[in-house]
């Protein structure tokens, strides 16, 4: 689940007093191809492994489920060379991601170039009624609203913002 936030800070000090634990502050550039179906982007962050991750999911508001096939790309820039040749690049986002871990949910407090602030909650759903409680008990504790979620990805809301939305 993702929301827009206008400032990262009460949600950080809400995070911190919940005793969620910091794991750490990533620099990430996501470069999006065009795909028929999914999505298909390069994930490259400063001073790790760079990743080639697939993924089809349902633009909703609500907890979605996500089905992912990540690949190591230890040669980036080759890479990204080829898809780009290949399919073409849709869309860049780059981002300073904060990440923190609570109860099993990753959450990342996000500040996106162009787009803002936001959060995000990953969770592996292993039980769907015990673990939609686990996310409405942080959206409580965090003040965020029904109303405050995000359906799409950031490279929805940047090609929106730039009058290119998805066909």
């Amino acid at each position: 689940m993702k929301a827009r936030l206008s400032s990262l800070e009460p949600a950080r000090v809400l995070i911190i007093a919940m005793g969620a634990r910091y794991v750490g502050t990533q620099q990430q550039r996501d470069t999006y191809f065009n795909v028929q179906g999914g999505r298909l982007k390069l994930r490259e962050v400063e001073g790790e492994a760079s990743k080639l991750i697939y993924y089809e999911r349902e633009d909703i508001s609500e907890p979605k489920k996500s089905d992912v096939l990540l690949h190591d790309a230890p040669e980036p820039k080759s890479l990204k060379a080829i898809l780009e040749k290949a399919l073409g690049t849709r869309v860049v986002i780059e981002k300073t991601r904060e990440i923190y871990r609570h109860k099993g949910t990753q959450i990342h407090l996000d500040t996106v170039d162009g787009l803002g602030n936001f959060i995000e909650f990953e969770r592996e759903m292993r039980d769907p009624l015990a673990d939609r409680v686990v996310l409405d008990e942080l959206m409580e504790v965090l003040g965020i609203e029904k109303g405050d979620l995000i359906g799409g990805s950031y490279s929805d809301l940047m090609l929106e913002k730039e009058g290119m939305a998805q066909a």
